[in-house]
C-alpha cells in the first residue's frame, strides 16, 4: 500500500508542477528521403518511479487522472514543438481509454493549437492499443470530432494490441503504424515480409499511409522500402531526443541504395528509373515567371521545368499551372516579375536513377492519386540529373509485362528459358560470381501416373512457392525450365544454407500428396519408363549446384552443361540431396563433392 501511495504522490506532484519531458523522434518520408514529421514521446520526472511512460499512464489510469495527464502531455508537446520550430507534422499519442472517461473534454487540443498558432492540419492524433477497446461507436464519434477540427488520425503499433484490424476497419485512419516486431529482421523473415506486404495492400485500398516503426538497420530499411512503405521511423535515422535532428543526411540512404542496385541486370526484367532519364536543364530559384514562360514557349515539348540550387533539386514548375496564371486578366502584369519559387510544386516526386521500375511504378501511382501530375525528378545520390515522364514509365512497364507474360511458365508464372538465358549471359558479361542450382523432382512421373496431372501440377506449384520462400528476391533469380525442372541463380552468399532449407521444406511437404496407405509404405507401385511394374519411394528433391567461372564460360550454354552434370549427379544420391559440382569450367575434369 505504501508503494501505491508513493506513486499517487509522485503523480500528483508531476501534474501539479508540470514536470514532464517531451522527446521527439523523426518520421522520414521514403519518397523524398526527408523528415515528414515527429512523434512526441513523453517521459515522467527522471529518478522517479514515473519516469517510464508505461508506469506513468498506468498510475494515472488507476487514479482516474488519465484525461488530465493526457491533456497536459499534449500541451507540453505542442508548445515545445512550436518552440523548437520543427518542420512537418506532429504525431501525438493518446489512448482510446481517454475517450471513455467522464472528465474527457472535447476541444482541449484545438484550444492549445490556437494559443500557440499551430495549424490543425499539422496534427496527427495517434490512437494506441495499450488498453482493449470495445466501444467502437465512441471511437468513431471521437474520430469524426478530431477530423472535423482538421486533425489527421493514426493507429499506433498495429499488430501488437487487442483488436488492431477491427479498430482499423472502424476508424479508417489516415496513417497506420506497423508494430516494430514485424520490422525487426524483416529482411530475413519471409513471413514478416508477407505480413507487411498485406498491410500495405490493405492500406492502398483504404487510401491510408503506412509507417514502419522500429527500423534499426540498413537491411531493414532496404527491405521495407522495396515493399513500398511510405514512411519510416526508428533508431537507424535518430533516437528520440529533446532537441531532435531536423535533416536526414543523404548518406543514411547510401547503403540502402547500394543494396538496392546490387545484382540488377540489364534485361527487361530489371529495368531502372534512370532508363527514362531526360536531361532537362534546370532553372534557378531567382528566375522570374516571365523568363520561365519564355522557356516553355521555346520548348513546347516540356510539361515541367526543374528548379535547382547548385545540384540540389527543389521541385518542378508545371506548364499548365503557370500558363493558366498568365492567361488570366492582368496575369502577366501582376505576376510576371515575381520569382518562380512562389509557383514551385514542393511535393514533386524525386526518385534515384537506380530505383527499379517496379518500385518506381508503385511510388508514382501513390503520388498520382493526390496530384495527377505526369512528370517527376530523377536524382543521382541526391543530385539533380534530369526528369522522367509517367507516360514513358507506363510504356516500359507495359513492355515488361508483355515480355514477362510471353516468356513466363504458364503454370508457375516464373520466368522461362529465354529470361533464364538472358540472366546467365548478363552475369557472364559482367564477370559476376554466382551459383546455379538445377532443381529436379525424383519419382515424379510415377506419382503423376497414379495421382493424375492435376495433383502433379499442384506439386509443381507448391515447389515453386517453396523456392520463392527461400531465395533472397533482391539478389537471386528463380526460373522454371518446364515440367518439374527449376533453375536457381544465387548471388546470396548463404546459398548453400538456403538450398538445405528448401530440401527440408520439401521433405516436410511431400507426404501430404499421398494417401495414408502410400505414406505407411513410404511409396507407390507403378510402371517405370520400360513398362515394368515396381516400387517407387515418395517424392524427393535433387539439387545440383555449380559455381561457373565467368572468365571460362562463354555463354549460357556452357553454364547449362555444367548444371546438367551437377543435376545428374544429385539424382544418383538417395533422398533429398544437394550435390556440389567442383568443376567450374566446361570440359574440365575436376573433383566433385556431394552433400546429402
Amino acid at each position: 500500500m505504501a508503494l501505491q501511495l508513493s506513486l499517487e504522490e509522485y503523480l500528483y506532484r508531476t501534474i501539479r508542477d508540470r514536470t514532464l519531458t517531451v522527446l521527439f523522434q523523426p518520421i522520414v518520408g521514403n519518397q523524398k528521403r526527408a523528415i515528414f514529421g515527429y512523434e512526441a514521446l513523453i517521459r515522467g520526472p527522471s529518478n522517479t518511479p514515473l519516469h517510464s511512460p508505461v508506469t506513468l499512464f498506468e498510475t494515472a489510469a488507476r487514479q482516474g487522472r488519465l484525461v488530465e495527464l493526457d491533456v497536459l502531455c499534449r500541451e507540453v508537446a505542442i508548445k515545445q514543438f512550436v518552440h523548437l520550430n520543427l518542420p512537418g507534422k506532429l504525431f501525438l499519442n493518446t489512448s482510446p481509454e481517454c475517450l471513455f472517461q467522464p472528465n474527457f473534454r472535447t476541444g482541449a487540443t484545438l484550444g492549445i493549437l490556437k494559443q500557440v498558432g499551430l495549424s490543425p492540419e499539422r496534427m496527427v492524433i495517434e490512437l494506441t492499443e495499450q488498453f482493449p477497446t470495445e466501444n467502437y461507436q465512441a471511437v468513431r464519434e471521437a474520430k469524426n470530432h478530431y477530423k472535423s477540427m482538421g486533425f489527421e488520425i493514426a493507429i499506433d503499433d498495429l499488430g501488437a494490441g487487442y483488436a488492431g484490424l477491427r479498430l482499423w476497419s472502424e476508424l479508417r485512419p489516415d496513417y497506420v503504424k506497423i508494430d516494430r516486431h514485424f520490422i525487426q529482421d524483416i529482411h530475413d523473415d519471409p513471413a514478416k515480409q508477407e505480413f507487411v506486404r498485406s498491410i500495405k495492400n490493405i492500406a492502398r485500398g483504404l487510401n491510408c499511409k503506412v509507417v514502419g516503426e522500429g527500423v534499426e538497420t540498413a537491411d531493414e530499411l532496404d527491405c521495407i522500402s522495396k515493399l513500398g512503405i511510405e514512411f519510416i521511423q526508428g533508431y537507424y535515422f535518430a533516437r528520440p531526443a529533446p532537441i531532435p535532428v531536423t535533416e536526414i543526411p543523404k548518406s543514411a540512404f547510401q547503403e540502402t541504395r547500394e543494396n538496392l542496385t546490387q545484382g540488377i541486370g540489364r534485361s527487361l526484367f530489371s529495368r531502372v528509373i534512370g532508363d527514362l532519364l531526360v536531361p532537362v536543364p534546370g532553372i534557378t530559384a531567382t528566375t522570374n515567371i516571365e523568363e520561365t514562360a519564355e522557356i516553355f514557349q521555346r520548348a513546347p515539348q516540356l510539361e515541367s521545368l526543374p528548379v535547382v540550387v547548385g545540384h540540389h533539386p527543389l521541385g518542378l514548375v508545371r506548364r499548365t499551372r503557370l500558363m493558366n496564371l498568365l492567361l488570366t486578366r492582368y496575369g502577366r502584369d501582376l505576376h510576371g516579375k515575381k520569382p518562380i519559387m512562389q509557383f514551385l510544386d514542393h511535393d514533386t516526386l524525386m526518385l534515384d536513377r537506380q530505383v527499379p521500375i517496379e518500385q518506381a511504378s508503385s511510388l508514382v501511382s501513390e503520388q498520382m492519386k493526390q496530384h495527377k501530375e505526369l512528370d517527376f525528378i530523377i536524382t543521382d545520390n541526391g543530385a539533380y540529373v534530369g526528369t522522367g515522364s509517367v507516360i514513358d514509365l507506363l510504356e516500359i512497364i507495359t513492355e515488361m509485362q508483355v515480355r514477362s507474360a510471353r516468356y513466363a511458365n504458364p503454370l508457375t508464372l516464373l520466368p522461362g528459358n529465354v529470361p533464364i538465358y538472358e540472366e546467365l549471359d548478363h552475369l557472364l558479361r559482367e564477370q559476376q560470381e554466382f551459383v546455379v542450382c538445377y532443381c529436379d523432382l525424383d519419382n515424379f512421373k510415377p506419382f503423376n501416373d497414379k495421382y493424375g496431372y492435376e495433383k502433379g501440377d499442384q506439386v509443381i506449384r507448391d515447389l515453386a512457392n517453396i523456392l520463392r520462400d527461400h531465395v533472397q528476391q533482391e539478389h537471386d533469380f528463380i526460373g522454371h525450365i518446364g515440367g518439374d525442372d527449376f533453375i536457381l541463380i544465387f548471388r546470396s552468399p548463404d546459398w548453400q544454407k538456403r538450398c538445405e532449407l528448401i530440401l527440408d521444406h520439401f521433405k516436410q511437404t511431400a507426404p501430404k500428396y499421398y494417401s495414408r496407405e502410400d505414406n505407411e509404405q513410404q511409396g507407390i507401385w507403378s510402371q517405370d519408363r520400360s513398362g515394368n511394374y515396381r516400387f517407387f519411394p515418395l517424392l524427393t528433391l535433387s539439387i545440383g549446384s555449380v559455381r561457373p567461372d565467368p572468365s571460362a564460360c562463354k555463354s549460357h550454354h556452357d553454364v547449362a552443361s555444367l548444371a546438367s552434370i551437377a543435376k545428374r549427379e544429385a539424382k544418383r544420391l538417395p533422398g533429398n540431396s544437394l550435390f556440389l559440382e567442383r568443376r567450374r569450367r566446361p570440359n574440365c575434369q575436376r573433383p566433385r563433392e556431394a552433400v546429402a
